[in-house]
């Protein structure tokens, strides 16, 4: 799995408002990389940066007023993390200022989790609500080929450990859904399989941040950065696995509510 900035210099970076003009849901024929990427054009109101010791550590996506969620393997370190340990900047495309900060106090993980693979998904309660405009989840898993934009501040070269520093400013990279079967490292079908290269790509440090969809001129969230396609500790070697929400909506909705 791709891991928290702090833990491996990080990797891709990205970002997009709910509303997004720009991306029309029209695969690219030839993306511009992720990896050495393209500042994002948008500012997203739901974009996380999770930190911890004011460090950015992964990405997140606000998916209601009092909830974000993350991959599992960000709520890690040497062992779990407390809620205590996180705060997340929220809203804007600088990790180090503006936007909103707030305080985790809950995190939920699913059961289990750490012995059964296919479950890099987890839930941030936030101490306290925030005013900024959610991302909803799409009601159903992107079908292969649709396209999908990602956004991080991730690492922007592929090899582990090629970059000390996150980028400061969020970058996006339009991309598309693949076969399940173009991705080696996919255990279930509760995962997507990503299109990437080593030139453009989700890398380290884009962990738990979003892969996004245009319905109907919609924003709407598909995914959750979990790992390399093919588990190779180079980024974009076999695409990128994500986690496909429209899969866990039943699950997100017992701790969240309506979504």
């Amino acid at each position: 799995m791709l891991l928290p900035r702090s833990l491996v210099a990080a990797g891709i970076a990205l970002g997009v408002a709910v509303a997004a003009p720009a991306f029309t849901g029209t695969a690219s024929a030839a993306p511009k990389p992720i990896v050495g990427g393209e500042q994002a054009t948008s500012t997203y109101s739901f974009m996380g940066s999770i930190q911890v010791n004011g460090q950015h550590y992964c990405g997140a996506s606000l998916i209601s007023p009092g909830w974000m969620v993350t991959a599992l393997h960000c709520t890690y370190g040497n062992g779990p993390l407390p809620a205590s340990a996180l705060r997340v900047r929220i809203g804007s495309n600088d990790h180090l200022s503006g936007g909103t900060l707030a305080g985790v106090s809950q995190i939920v993980r699913p059961s289990n989790s750490q012995s059964m693979p296919g479950q890099d998904i987890a839930l941030l309660r936030l101490s306290s609500q925030v005013s900024n405009t959610p991302v909803p989840i799409t009601g159903a898993t992107p079908a292969d080929n649709s396209a999908t934009r990602l956004l991080g501040w991730g690492q922007t070269c592929p090899q582990r450990g090629c970059s000390s520093s996150a980028p400061r400013y969020l970058k996006q990279l339009d991309t598309k859904v693949l076969p399940d079967s173009s991705c080696s490292g996919m255990v279930n079908s509760r995962e997507l399989c990503i299109a990437g290269t080593t030139a453009n790509t989700a890398c380290y440090g884009d962990s738990g941040g979003p892969a996004l969809v245009n319905r109907n001129g919609r924003l709407e969230l598909a995914g959750a950065t979990s790992r390399s396609g093919s588990n190779s500790s180079t980024c974009g070697v076999g695409g990128a696995v994500y986690t496909d929400l429209a899969a866990w909506r039943s699950w997100i909705q017992q701790y969240t509510g309506a979504l």
